[in-house]
């Protein structure tokens, strides 16, 4: 078999034998995929089918994945086929749904504010499918015996996430309370949240990273492993207060009609009732994500994750400007009051939009590498030569890198992919320090031979994970094109 990528060693001769056994033949090849979380790491398998090789250490977190993945398949429920588990629970392979995920589609309208009808429809189609998983999913499932790690949104399971936020977040920030009256709001806001309880699947994390989309747009959804029974606010909060979504307020008003409408065969939600409960929903779901933020930020002092927090506090700020904000917790809203009034979180988003990072794309036999105009002279050219090249192919001679075509004929065999994720590594680094020390200008050049393909494929992908990632002004500019791109700070 050919090893694509470094990391196969070890777990070759089971994934490869899961593979063999699921359809009869060998892979040919197995390459490790960038962005695994939890533990767990993705492989591409390819052969006389794609599929997902799976390795978790956490063999509770995986049997929960495989056993709520086939209850799903059973409803007919648009989630990954498991192919094949390993006798000790640690490898798995599951359906291969491509690479096309929710969060990059709609890239455009994160990171502009202009929202096609084409992504306002892939998102009413997601939303709509969210109900049907959530009352069809639960149907027959035995939550305390599947869901990991605990079967149902309880007490203990919230206490978990408020005080995953007290403690990786509100104390690292440095913002008095007290610890009596806080525990106590703590408490009337775990009565409130339980007084919503329903027999429903919570997915928990169900937000656009973790929906991929098939070739016709329709969603399908990965990474349910930490689902349990919940009430059904709390994913429609999950994905539309998404805080890296950025949704604007007449969006999610209209995704929101799009769920009432999808849950008539379930429920009759009013919406202005519906809307009011919503509230407390965002509060606790912000506040876990606040906690995750902390751990990475406040704690680890990860930038990119301090960079993140702004737009967290932002949902908070709003919410507590709402007058049908949850009430009865003085304490508790008093404290994310002061909370978000820290003058950081304002220097943090202003760092960012003072920052402004320009990418190129360009040919070595034009014109050479592009000039720096700044004084600064800091940043990085990245020869993309060595890659395989599509102009050397006759269908692909007027197609540039921002073509489908030419797209998939780079990302077929996942080298330009391996070349990107060592660009973003370096590139992430100097980012990170730059905010840190208060430098504006970056610049950023890829080039190959006539600055036609590959180059302008990584210059489109280095722009839009740059901007998406630390929310910085970046100006695309493939020159041997013609063609500028501004994405704009975000806030």
């Amino acid at each position: 078999m050919n090893e694509e990528r470094n990391g196969t060693i070890g777990v070759d001769n089971v994934l490869y034998r899961l593979y063999q056994e699921a359809t009869g033949y060998a892979p040919e090849s197995m390459m490790l995929l960038p962005g695994a979380g939890s533990g767990r790491k993705y492989y591409r398998m390819r052969g006389v089918e794609s599929l997902i090789g799976v390795v978790g250490t956490d063999v509770s977190e995986n049997r929960a994945f495989v056993e709520l993945s086939r209850h799903f398949r059973v409803k007919g429920l648009p989630v990954p086929e498991v192919r094949g588990v390993s006798d000790d629970g640690i490898y798995y392979i599951q359906e291969d749904l491509g690479s096309t995920a929710l969060f990059g589609f709609i890239a455009p309208g994160r990171t502009q504010g202009i929202w096609s009808d084409e992504q306002r429809d892939v998102l009413r189609r997601t939303i709509a499918a969210l109900p049907v998983l959530q009352w069809e999913g639960a149907g027959g499932l035995d939550f305390d015996r599947v869901c990991f790690p605990v079967g149902r949104m309880d007490r203990r399971a919230l206490m978990w996430d408020l005080n995953y936020f007290k403690y990786c977040f509100l104390k690292p920030s440095g913002v008095e309370h007290s610890e009596v009256m806080l525990e106590r709001d703590f408490t009337v806001l775990c009565d409130k949240v339980l007084e919503h309880d329903t027999p429903t699947f919570m997915y928990r994390d169900f937000q656009s990273r973790n929906v991929m989309l098939a070739s016709d747009g329709s969603p399908r959804f990965i990474d349910f492993q930490g689902g349990r029974r919940g009430p059904y606010h709390y994913d429609v909060v999950s994905f539309l207060w998404q805080a890296q979504a950025h949704y604007t307020d007449e969006l999610r008003d209209e995704l929101i009609n799009e769920y009432i409408r999808a849950s008539r065969p379930y429920i009759a939600l009013d919406g202005a009732e519906f809307r009011r409960e919503l509230k407390l929903f965002v509060l606790l779901r912000t506040l876990q994500v606040l906690g995750a933020y902390g751990l990475r930020g406040l704690v680890q002092r990860k930038a990119h994750f301090l960079q993140s927090i702004p737009s967290a506090i932002d949902n908070l700020r709003v919410l507590l400007d709402d007058p049908d904000a949850p009430d009865g917790m003085p304490c508790l809203m008093d404290t994310l009051r002061r909370l978000t009034e820290l003058p950081r979180w304002n220097n943090e988003r202003s760092q960012s939009k003072d920052m402004t990072i320009r990418v190129f794309s360009f040919g070595y036999r034009k014109s050479g590498i592009p000039d720096d105009s700044t004084s600064n002279g800091g940043g990085f050219v990245f020869d993309c030569r060595a890659l395989n090249n599509p102009g050397r192919y006759p269908q692909y001679l007027t197609l540039t890198g921002r073509d489908q075509p030419v797209i998939d004929f780079l990302e077929s065999d996942g080298e330009i992919t391996r070349f990107l994720d060592n660009a973003y590594a370096l590139v992430d680094m100097t980012v990170d320090r730059y905010l840190e020390r208060g430098f504006s200008q970056l610049m950023v050049s890829f080039g190959c031979t006539g600055g036609q393909h590959r180059s302008v494929y990584a210059a489109e992908h280095m722009a839009r994970h740059l901007n998406e990632k630390y929310g910085v002004k970046v100006v695309l500019c493939h020159r041997e094109q013609g063609i500028s791109t501004i994405y704009n700070a975000r806030r």
